[in-house]
């Protein structure tokens, strides 16, 4: 199954959100979250070159000593600042028994590779947009780590962030426009939220082999979690129906995925995404041309989580708060419930 590409210059170009086909491409967004739980995006503010320029530092980053890297790690933080090394952060479906019993169930075209201990990605986190002066959740907006000898991190590491921030808040506003609620329903929530523009790295000269887990079967405890495209293919993504999809992501295009967060806004009518990174038999293709061309054997991820603000209320809005499922959804603030995910996976309370 091919994933429809939604190009925003449309949207970004009509001044009211009324027009007819702008409402129809609306229903278009908030129906494919809904139906598979990804889509595919065209942001003309996103450029190949902003997206190259991002992976060429973050190759030279993670191509670092480890003992330089180490530097970066904040787990007093809950490593929701700096780099996250690998071998940390255990994946969902290692650690819940309710996924296990799904995996369980699954055809065997459908199921996903098990992982069998932490993932072997190291992750770099970066805040983008600004946090609250005041909240219940500092270690979720903390200040953030620069390493040493990159004097163009942080205009690389904003510009890009703020770029996809940019799509997010685009794409939520017609999801929520399209769901029938207010155009700025999840973009007020999102508000001086922790988003955070999260790279992860795998090194493929030290995993190479077909069937390695660079980040186990889970989902995402954030609200929409979007990529650019990657050096290097690897990335299984389940659609809603439970079908398991390779995904390609076109040159110059970026990938959404849904969230937990939207699915606890929606009452369940979107479902948080699973998705896991694998080294298949295209990865290896990619990394014999990459060595025949002496580029980086670290597979980067531009990837970036937009959250609801940590003091926000999650719960269903307009008519999803009368669904049968709404009950399952009760109120949380965002930043409890993310503290709740996070000591799941052992990125909380690590000393």
């Amino acid at each position: 199954m091919e994933l429809p590409v939604i190009d925003l210059s449309s949207y970004l170009s009509v001044s009211t959100d009324l027009d007819p086909q702008l409402r129809s491409l609306c229903g278009d967004v908030s129906r494919c979250l809904r139906e598979t739980g990804a889509l595919l995006v065209k942001d003309p503010r996103c450029t190949v070159e902003d997206n190259d320029r991002f992976i060429d530092m973050m190759e030279k980053y993670f191509s670092a000593p480890h003992d330089f890297k180490v530097l970066h790690e904040r787990p007093q933080l809950h490593y929701q600042v700096g780099v996250t090394p690998e071998k940390v952060e255990v994946p969902r479906s290692l650690v819940d028994e309710e996924m296990k019993e799904k995996v369980k169930e699954m055809s065997q075209e459908n199921r996903p590779h098990t992982p069998v201990g932490a993932d072997l990605k190291w992750r770099y986190f970066w805040r983008i947009g600004p946090r609250p002066s005041i909240t219940r959740f500092q270690e979720l907006n903390a200040e953030p780590v620069i390493p040493e000898g990159f004097p163009e991190w942080k205009e690389t590491m904003d510009s890009w962030g703020y770029k996809m921030i940019a799509a997010i808040e685009v794409v939520a506003e017609m999801a929520a426009i399209g769901f029938g609620l207010p155009k700025d329903a999840f973009t007020s929530l999102m508000k001086l939220g922790p988003h955070l523009l999260a790279p992860t790295g795998s090194d493929l000269e030290k995993y190479n082999q077909e069937g390695t887990i660079f980040a186990g079967y889970h989902y995402d405890l954030n609200f929409l979690t979007i990529h650019g495209r990657s050096r290097f293919p690897g990335l299984n993504i389940w659609l809603k129906n439970g079908q398991k999809v390779q995904v390609k992501v076109p040159v110059g295009c970026l990938l959404i995925q849904t969230g937990k967060q939207i699915e606890w806004l929606t009452g369940g009518d979107c479902i948080a995404g699973m998705h896991e990174v694998v080294a298949t038999n295209k990865t290896i293709d990619a990394i014999n041309a990459a060595k025949e061309q002496k580029r980086s054997l670290w597979r980067v991820s531009s990837t970036l989580f937009a959250h609801i603000a940590s003091d926000a209320v999650l719960k269903p809005l307009g008519q999803f708060a009368e669904s049968p499922q709404a009950s399952k959804y009760p109120p949380i603030s965002a930043g409890e419930y993310v503290e709740q995910e996070l000591a799941v996976i052992n990125l909380k309370g690590k000393k």
